[in-house]
């Protein structure tokens, strides 16, 4: 008889060691109705038209995207020894399947470095160690919370692995200009496309989940917004539909810089209905990346854009030291807040508090974590219910994994960013730096930033990261190979 792989706590799934998202809410727990498991089964269907019909870039985005877009949230097909196949997992397993069973094409998964290939064998490995030091239950009167096994284990670095396909896959196919724009393309269109439930929603209440898959995915309450709604879709939350706005308002923004005059009217259209959404959302951090962002796309130099996605991602990096150390202006940032909106204020200060008590509880064991099971979360020592909330990914990745998961994790994705900001500001970087390569890394930074406030890691931010590498190798080569036909022009000196 197999171990069971996750553990429900009111309308949350907490995963083994790989849970997208900490929060636990009380409430009845969800039950997809038939027509949501047909989604999750009839995808490679759908990802077989793609692969079919489209060039290996394109089919390669909206494989990953339309599935996040599309497929239900909490639906997962549970086979025993084997990760859920979910809304995330199963886009990744087809495309891999169809670039290696159809196109017959190879995958590296050899970075070329020896930081990537470090980064990987942590990110990939280190839930190993995670389940070695941490077999002891943790004793709860009601009930103990079990301690890891052998198991948990093969489950989580097999979801481990299996997370890191769009990156190898973007890695392969994304990296030139043209597949770069792509992918921003690809935003544009979606974004005006999944316009129509969201404004559905905003008009009707969030009720899209309900009408096609049979269940509400989250609290209700928290898509209240200022006298309206935000959508939420098919999405976890009404934080992912708005950053998923940001993005293709971004897009939009690159392609009207980038595009030819004769078709700008008609992004700049794009560029103001795309604005709008991201306004229908109501979320505030989104809205603020969008008036950050806007200038920099808009008027920046390509070069200056690598240099603060650069920038961005290594602050991103230190910010559990600086957290830790009190360096971040916590009061400071919550009393700004409260100028702008009291309640965001408050549910800053709150996410603030628990951060700290989560950190505590992560110190216990730094190194490796507490895994999964919620273990790493507080618990009423009589009840078990859990006391606090981790919102931002970078916390729930330092209780799960400890530092050695969070370096990892994060590491991989700074590090397509660091690498392009070393091409780009390299003799020569202007000329052979594209403008989808710099604008792809800055969306990429501006989604490691929220990575602090929320839990929004989703396959497509893998992707983007996949994508940036492979387009900083690309010029890596060119300025190789530039360097190498130099030398070889240059004449040669005699002696005499």
């Amino acid at each position: 008889m197999s171990r069971p792989k996750s553990r429900r706590h009111g309308c949350r799934t907490q995963i083994v060691l790989n849970q997208p998202d900490a929060r636990t809410r009380a409430g009845p727990v969800p039950t997809p109705n038939a027509f949501a498991y047909l989604m999750i089964c009839l995808w490679p269907v759908v990802a077989w038209q793609l692969w079919s019909r489209l060039d290996p870039a394109r089919a390669l985005v909206w494989t990953i995207l339309g599935g996040y877009l599309i497929l239900p949230p909490l639906t997962a097909i549970n086979l025993p020894t084997v990760p859920d196949l979910n809304k995330e997992s199963i886009p990744n397993l087809v495309s891999l399947a169809f670039v290696l069973l159809v196109l017959r094409d190879r995958v590296e998964v050899d970075p070329g470095n020896w930081g990537g290939r470090l980064l990987i064998g942590l990110f990939v490995l280190s839930p190993f160690a995670t389940v070695l030091t941490n077999p002891d239950p943790i004793p709860i009167e009601a009930g103990d919370i079990q301690g890891l096994f052998l198991y948990d284990s093969v489950a989580a670095v097999a979801s481990q692995a299996i997370a890191l396909i769009p990156f190898f896959l973007a890695r392969r196919y994304l990296g030139d200009p043209a597949a770069m724009r792509a992918v921003l393309v690809a935003l544009v269109l979606a974004g005006l496309v999944y316009s129509v439930p969201m404004f559905i929603e905003t008009r009707m209440s969030p009720q899209m989940n309900v009408w096609v898959y049979g269940f509400f995915q989250h609290d209700f309450f928290q898509t209240i917004r200022f006298g309206g709604y935000r959508p939420v879709v098919f999405l976890p939350h009404g934080l992912w539909v708005a950053f998923f706005a940001l993005m293709c308002f971004a897009a939009a923004l690159v392609l009207l810089r980038a595009g030819p005059a004769p078709v700008r009217p008609k992004l700049l259209l794009a560029v103001g209905y795309t604005a709008g959404l991201v306004l229908l959302c109501k979320s505030a951090g989104p809205t603020v990346y969008a008036l950050g962002l806007a200038p920099w796309l808009l008027f920046a130099p390509q070069r200056w854009q690598v240099a603060l996605a650069a920038v961005l991602g290594v602050m991103v990096l230190a910010y559990p030291l600086l957290r830790g150390a009190h360096l971040v202006p916590v009061d400071d940032i919550v009393a700004f807040a409260r100028t702008l909106s009291a309640e965001r204020a408050e549910s800053l200060a709150f996410r603030f508090q628990n951060e700290d008590l989560l950190l505590d509880r992560a110190a216990e064991r730094g190194w490796f974590g507490w895994g999964g099971y919620a273990r790493g979360l507080i618990h009423d020592p009589v009840t078990g219910r859990v006391q606090t909330i981790a919102d931002g990914m970078w916390v729930i990745t330092m209780g799960m994994r400890g530092w050695t998961g969070y370096i990892a994790e994060f590491g991989l994705l700074v590090l397509p960013l660091l690498m392009l900001a070393r091409e780009a500001l390299a003799r020569g970087g202007a000329e052979r730096l594209s403008p989808y390569a710099a604008a792809l890394a800055l969306i990429l930074a501006v989604n490691t930033v929220d990575l602090l406030p929320n839990a929004t890691l989703i396959p497509f931010t893998w992707l983007l990261a996949g994508a940036v590498f492979g387009g900083a190798e690309a010029m890596r080569t060119a300025r190789v190979a530039g360097a190498g036909a130099a030398m070889r022009r240059r004449p040669l000196r005699t002696v005499i």
